[in-house]
C-alpha cells in the first residue's frame, strides 16, 4: 500500500473539509441585501432585507456536498481499511508440531518459528507504541507475558481494577488488536 498517497489523500479531504465548512459558515452568516433602484429620472437604491440570491443557494449546497463527502471519507475511510485487511494470527504453540522427538527448545519456540516468534514481537511492539494510558499498560503487559496472560493475573499485572481492564480489552478487542478466549470460570488474553 502506497502511504505516502493515502496521506495525500487525507490532507486533501481535510483541507477540504475545513475550507467547506468554512465557506457553507459565511455564505448562511452573511445573507446578501437586494437593492431596489426607484425613480423617474433618477437612481435611487433601497435596501429590502436580507435574502439568499440563486449564487448564494448554489455556493451554499456545492459547499454542503463537499463537506459531507470529505467528511466522510475521512470517518469511514480507516474503518473499512480495517475491516479489508485480513486477520493476522499468531503462531499458537498449542497447534505446532512437535520438533527433536517431542522435546521443547530451553526457550519454549522451535528454530523453524523463531524469525516468526521475533517479527510478532516487533510487530507487537510497533503497535504498543501507537496506543496510550490504558490501552498501552495493557498491551505492554501482554508482551512482556509472551503474548498471553489470564484475564485475572492482567488485572494484578497492571494495578488496573476489573472493570478498567475489561473495557479496556474490549476497545483492544474492537480493534482486532487482542482476543478472548473463554477457560473455565476466567478468559485467557492473547496478542493478535
Amino acid at each position: 500500500m502506497n502511504f505516502r498517497a493515502l496521506q495525500n489523500t487525507h490532507l486533501v479531504a481535510a483541507v477540504l473539509f475545513v475550507a467547506s465548512v468554512l465557506v457553507l459558515a459565511m455564505q448562511l452568516i452573511t445573507p446578501s441585501p437586494i437593492m431596489v433602484s426607484m425613480g423617474d429620472s433618477s437612481a435611487q437604491a433601497t435596501q429590502l432585507g436580507e435574502y439568499f440570491t440563486y449564487s448564494d443557494v448554489a455556493v451554499v449546497v456545492v459547499a454542503a456536498v463537499l463537506c459531507g463527502a470529505s467528511g466522510t471519507y475521512l470517518v469511514l475511510h480507516d474503518r473499512a481499511q480495517q475491516l479489508v485487511q485480513p486477520k493476522h494470527d499468531r503462531p499458537d504453540a498449542r497447534s505446532q508440531p512437535a520438533v527433536n522427538g517431542g522435546v521443547e527448545p530451553s526457550n519454549g519456540v522451535s528454530d523453524s518459528d523463531s524469525g516468526t516468534w521475533e517479527s510478532h514481537h516487533e510487530r507487537w511492539e510497533a503497535t504498543a507504541e501507537r496506543l496510550q494510558n490504558n490501552e498501552e499498560v495493557v498491551y505492554t503487559a501482554l508482551i512482556e507475558a509472551d503474548g498471553e496472560l489470564p484475564q485475572r493475573k492482567l488485572v494484578e499485572e497492571t494495578d488496573l481494577s476489573k472493570a478498567t481492564v475489561s473495557r479496556t480489552l474490549d476497545k483492544l478487542e474492537h480493534r482486532e488488536l487482542v482476543e478472548r478466549e473463554r477457560v473455565g470460570i476466567g478468559n485467557t488474553v492473547r496478542l493478535q
